[in-house]
């Protein structure tokens, strides 16, 4: 039985729900990489985030299990600012469709674009074989080595 994925906007109510996402997500990266955006942020700090970065909570049969970010960046071209899923509900699809949900969420979308450390060998697959994106350059933050992915629109039938 596939399991019931849903997405709802994100409130400033939801930023201590967030923090703890995003810390269980993102534990791992930090011990990786000494540091990482996603881990150790307050509730302050998210509330912020919440603002400047629209987010969507993704619940697995109603239980939060992750979140979704994006904004417009330019006319048709939207930042994925984070996607993560808490680690017991990864390499279940949910990541795969959110990044559907993130194409319907802006039906204009010419081209999304996001972040990852190229040495996360699990992010590049995922991004690159599974959601179609390519690697268009790199960018050094805080001494990790990022990919910057781009996933172009091609068609209008393309979505």
């Amino acid at each position: 039985m596939k399991n019931l994925i849903e997405y709802r906007a994100a409130t400033l109510e939801d930023a201590e729900l967030l923090v703890n996402i995003y810390d269980a997500a993102f534990y791992s990266d930090y011990v990786r990489y000494g540091v990482c955006p996603g881990y150790g942020n307050t509730k302050e700090m998210m509330e912020e985030s919440i603002g400047r970065y629209p987010k969507h909570v993704i619940l697995c049969d109603n239980v939060p299990v992750g979140s979704v970010s994006s904004k417009e960046i330019e006319v048709g071209v939207y930042e994925i600012g984070c996607l993560c899923i808490v680690p017991e509900f990864q390499g279940r699809g949910i990541g795969t469709r959110a990044i559907q949900f993130v194409k319907t969420l802006h039906e204009d979308w010419e081209k999304l674009t996001l972040v990852t450390p190229i040495s996360k060998k699990e992010n590049v697959k995922f991004y690159t074989e599974k959601c179609g994106f390519q690697i268009v350059s790199t960018e050094t933050d805080n001494d990790v080595e990022l990919a910057r992915f781009v996933l172009e629109r091609l068609g209008e039938n393309n979505k």
